[in-house]
């Protein structure tokens, strides 16, 4: 079986590729609270992203969010 792989696109430029990998399943009991404490962390990097005016908006299709 063959895994996949994905790149992002950071500022426009792409990263390296990186390999999919399992994590937790979901009947596992910390995911929620792992699923939590990302998007707390992710959510703080953003305001402050914006705060500093690295972020200034996402582009979806033709739709400014």
């Amino acid at each position: 079986m063959e895994s996949a792989s994905i790149l992002v696109l950071v500022n426009g430029s792409p990263t390296e590729e990186f390999k999919l990998k399992r994590g937790l399943r979901q009947d596992n009991p910390l995911t929620p609270f792992l699923f939590l404490l990302v998007a707390e962390g992710l959510t703080e990097l953003m305001r402050e992203a914006r705060r500093v005016s690295l972020f200034k908006g996402v582009e979806v299709s033709s739709l400014r969010v």
